[in-house]
């Protein structure tokens, strides 16, 4: 019988969180794993080295480095090559952990379709398509263009579990007017989907959605991302910086609420996805 285990993302350690509260959500994500009676397995590059699990001490190290590369699917052999270490990504936390055989993944938020920019999509979503893991989060991050992404997400085939909910979360905000494809009110439950799924021949990723255990109003939310989309315009900010620069001016519009939600949500998608790695 194999061994619950849950992958971990590492790019919300280098990129997507300040220090030191970077380190502390770590430690809370892996410990949330343990209590579920799973072991995490966060994943970056270390030196060249592709790592399925961190020590303790690399954890710190890697939440202190502040020349860390932040390392997507495509990026994994160049950083290899080079003997440098980089913060994986949802497609680069998924590609490696489908390689190691690891069968559940836990991340905030998914990257998806850009605002504004229908041929800019992230390689999540195509890395969801080619990886058999199933994947926990609180829907996608909320600067993205949310129903454009979940239309992607149904043309690529990917099944979206909505855990207790009906909803597509939009990670700081349960309310986007979005749907799931189904809903499933037990771990038990979503565990039984992922075994028909798997004995059925599906073999790309199961996208299991809740919402964030506390959260802001979809209205407050627009309202200080637009304050913050237009900031990042001015500054002429594009390309793999918007999101860094977003979750940053987010966070200080809003004296630091988001980043509570997102620490709160980090560790409950840690600890459902335990759960689920435990049942199947």
């Amino acid at each position: 019988m194999k061994e619950p285990l849950v992958a971990l993302e590492s790019a919300v350690i280098t990129h997507g969180l300040p220090r030191p509260l970077n380190l502390q959500v770590a430690h809370e994500c892996e410990t949330a794993v343990r209590e579920a009676g799973a072991r995490p397995a966060t994943i970056a590059v270390l030196d060249g080295r592709v790592r399925v699990g961190l020590e303790p001490a690399e954890l710190e190290r890697l939440a202190a480095d502040t020349t860390a590369s932040k390392c997507a699917a495509r990026d994994v052999g160049a950083l290899v090559a080079a003997g440098r270490s980089g913060g994986t990504t949802v497609s680069g936390t998924l590609a490696i952990a489908a390689a190691a055989g690891i069968d559940v993944m836990s991340t905030g938020g998914i990257g998806g379709v850009h605002r504004g920019h229908d041929s800019d999509v992230s390689a999540d979503l195509h890395q969801l398509a080619r990886s058999p893991v199933t994947v926990v989060t609180a829907g996608a991050k909320a600067i993205l263009d949310l129903p454009r992404t979940v239309e992607y997400l149904d043309t690529l085939g990917v099944p979206v579990l909505g855990y207790r909910t009906v909803a597509f979360p939009g990670f700081y905000t349960a309310e986007t007017g979005l749907s799931v494809s189904h809903r499933l009110d037990s771990v038990q439950d979503i565990a039984t989907a992922i075994r028909a799924f798997r004995s059925s021949g599906y073999r790309a990723a199961i996208l299991v959605v809740q919402p964030p255990p506390v959260g802001m109003t979809a209205a407050e939310l627009e309202k200080a991302l637009q304050a913050c989309l237009a900031r990042a315009s001015e500054k002429g900010i594009t390309g793999a910086a918007v999101t860094p620069f977003l979750l940053a001016a987010l966070a200080e519009a809003t004296s630091g609420r988001t980043l509570e939600i997102n620490r709160r949500l980090l560790v409950a998608n840690a600890r459902l996805a335990a759960e689920i790695a435990v049942q199947i």
